[in-house]
């Protein structure tokens, strides 16, 4: 297989997909505000271009569908009446499709998240057949992300992760961040540091100038590791040098916390910022279009998907080191700032003093960006190329890591 390979890069030939079947594995691409939910589809949307089977598995309501080059099997969630188990999320239907693998040699695992059943059963699976095994840990090795749910989760390492995390071939990191968490955590299997991709729309229409109201927009999912207890507090401190700015929160309470947050703001005397449900699809792109500027004071991520997707509009972005977006300053289309409500008011104050015109400018920056580094195309070839390191078909690629 290497030697085809080199004959066709040598004579500028395309790659022919390869042969292998990967199977991509995830917990739910259910929570549509997650991250993953759209990444994890994405991805697999691309590769089907360069892979003969794709297939993404998870728990959730029963179903095999094929669309968009690959298939989606969705098996159930075992013990969901019972409130201790079914945090596990187990699944013997999954299990036991998974199972069907394991006497293949021609199969590729690429597992996502950890903590949890669906990040267990294709480790058993891939030890046991000898078989590549790729796990995108997904911002779950982050120390802030470890410390929710702590004790939960140095249970399940001793009982199943640490066991299922020995069998890992290759880890796959969305960032440079991610690749020294893997590292802190003391994991020195190989790391491809393979970025997420962003869809880039082909002219998105802004708000037109003469409107009065500007707006600042956090969109995604409304949990304490957001950072948005901080966004309130520095809202307040710049709420009344900017009476022209409001303050939009949009996105899926989680565990109560957005009654909290409304607290906050009202015992503050906050006047100018909206808590709103969830949006998808095209009213999700409209909420990034019509924003002045997204504002992400995440305390921890991986990525950090709506970054990407508020440049894809063509909205600047203030994002806190939280996230590994320092790219915003270097492609001058927004700010990466240290964490704490003082800093985070400091920022907004300045680039809420910016025209409209200037913040206009940055986002098309920022939007150009996105398509020139960041398509999900490019995405799926540079994991093609780790699957093929992985099956002897190719020397290691530049962007993977050894320890």
């Amino acid at each position: 297989m290497a030697r085809l390979i080199g004959l066709r890069r040598q004579f500028g030939l395309a790659m022919l997909p390869i042969e292998f079947d990967i199977v991509h594995v995830i917990d739910s691409v259910a929570n549509e505000a997650a991250g993953p939910s759209y990444s994890v589809p994405a991805l697999c949307q691309a590769l089907a271009k360069e892979c003969n089977s794709v297939t993404l598995v998870s728990i959730g309501q029963e179903e095999s569908v094929t669309n968009n080059g690959f298939s989606t099997r969705t098996f159930r969630h075992d013990y969901e009446g019972m409130p201790l188990i079914r945090q596990m999320r187990l699944s013997r239907a999954m299990q036991s499709a998974l199972r069907l693998y394991g006497d293949r040699k021609d199969v590729i695992f690429h597992m996502h998240g950890l903590w949890l059943m669906a990040n267990v059963y294709p480790a058993r699976i891939a030890k046991r057949a000898g078989t590549p095994l790729v796990l995108a840990p997904r911002g779950m090795l982050a120390p802030a992300a470890i410390n929710f749910s702590k004790w939960r989760k140095r249970l399940m390492w001793y009982a199943f992760q640490a066991r299922a995390v020995e069998a890992v071939s290759c880890f796959h990191a969305t960032s440079e961040q991610e690749y020294q968490e893997i590292r802190d955590f003391g994991l020195r299997q190989p790391v491809a540091v393979v970025p997420n991709g962003v869809a880039v729309p082909a002219s998105p229409v802004r708000a037109p100038e003469s409107r009065k109201t500007r707006i600042a927009l956090y969109l995604g999912r409304v949990h304490p590791k957001k950072g948005l207890d901080r966004l309130i507090t520095a809202w307040r401190k710049i709420e009344d040098q900017h009476s022209e700015w409001s303050l939009r929160i949009i996105g899926p309470d989680e565990g109560g916390y957005v009654e909290r947050l409304k607290r906050q703001a009202f015992e503050l005397g906050i006047g100018r910022v909206s808590f709103e449900e969830p949006l998808f699809g095209v009213a999700k792109a409209e909420a990034f279009r019509t924003a002045d500027l997204f504002v992400f004071p995440t305390l921890n991520e991986n990525f950090g998907m709506t970054v990407a997707e508020a440049l894809a509009e063509g909205t600047p972005v203030i994002c806190t080191k939280g996230a590994p977006w320092e790219g915003l300053v270097t492609h001058r289309c927004g700010w990466w700032i240290d964490h704490g409500p003082d800093q985070l008011a400091a920022c907004l104050g300045d680039a809420m003093s910016i025209g409209r015109q200037e913040l206009a400018a940055m986002g098309s920056r920022g939007r150009e960006w996105m398509r020139r580094d960041y398509s999900w195309e490019s995405k799926a070839r540079m994991m093609r190329d780790v699957y093929l390191w992985l099956s002897g078909g190719l020397p290691m690629p530049v962007f993977v890591h050894h320890a």
